[in-house]
């Protein structure tokens, strides 16, 4: 039986959430040994733990399937592989920062001065879209300490909550791309691995689907149930149950949990009671 290979991070944030996403989906796998490549135990799936920067390149050469891997990367690499799915998790911005002491009037500020980055090929085709002509110093560690050693003008570099940039007296000036977790594809994958790939995205949505989503259980009187029920933003129409308690309904819905806080106040004020909130692991739609 076919095995679809998928090249995950072998380590820091997006191999967690790469790992959460898939433990969700319920496939089962061992990492309590770690090796490079380890088998589901109730999936035709198996995982290549890689280098983030090695995971474009084994997906378009087709060593692995499918892979999870920063849009940055994938940017960055430039390999002809597919973009299957974006998958809203790992979150950040490849941006341009410069010391906080300094004026900056615009991008016009870099023509002719040294940037330190990791991503060489992503700045220079924005500084040629801006018509700047800077000189690119490329660097593999820690980006953010090069001006303040004078080995540069400005960085080019992942920025997430900002934090790094302030402890080393920089600030961010250019937003050039903003980044999320891309689930991408080999060109040329066999009809038997697509299919085991539709499967694992028909997981995989439904665990999406279900983020941040909750089942709302409350109870209310008959008589304000309609004007309750029009309140409610949720998926379709909401089940009503008629309780024990004569003249009284238990109603039930799928709500967006940021929506819920908004509405809450007014469900109580039409003498909702007893609202539950429940957490939701997977909706299928």
């Amino acid at each position: 039986m076919s095995m679809l290979r998928i090249a995950v991070q072998s380590k820091g944030r997006l191999y967690e959430e790469t790992m959460q996403l898939l433990e969700e989906s319920d496939i089962k796998l061992s990492t309590s040994k770690r090796t490079l490549l380890v088998q589901a135990s109730n999936f035709p799936v198996e995982v290549l733990f890689l280098r983030d920067d090695d995971i474009p390149q084994t997906v378009a050469t087709g060593v692995a399937d499918v892979g999870i891997v920063g849009e940055n990367e994938f940017e960055e690499r430039a390999e002809d592989a597919d973009i299957v799915k974006r998958l809203g998790f790992s979150k950040c911005r490849l941006s341009l920062a410069i010391p906080t002491d300094v004026d900056y009037p615009g991008v016009r500020w870099f023509e002719g001065k040294k940037i330190a980055t990791s991503y060489p090929g992503i700045l220079a085709r924005y500084l040629k879209e801006q018509g700047v002509r800077a000189e690119i110093h490329v660097i593999t560690g820690s980006v953010e300490v090069s001006p303040g050693i004078g080995l540069a003008d400005g960085i080019f570099d992942i920025v997430s909550s900002g934090s790094t940039l302030v402890s080393n007296r920089l600030k961010e000036v250019e937003v050039v791309m903003r980044s999320e977790a891309l689930l991408i594809g080999c060109k040329q994958m066999s009809a038997e691995k697509q299919e085991i790939l539709r499967e694992l995205l028909f997981r995989i949505d439904a665990v999406k689907t279900a983020e941040d989503k909750k089942y709302v259980l409350m109870n209310a009187p008959r008589e304000k149930v309609d004007a309750i029920v029009a309140l409610l933003p949720g998926m379709k129409s909401p089940t009503v149950m008629p309780l024990a308690q004569e003249g009284w309904c238990s109603v039930h819905t799928v709500l967006d949990e940021k929506c819920f806080w908004e509405i809450i106040g007014k469900l109580k004020a039409l003498g909702a009671e007893g609202i539950l909130v429940l957490p939701i692991e997977k909706m299928i739609v």
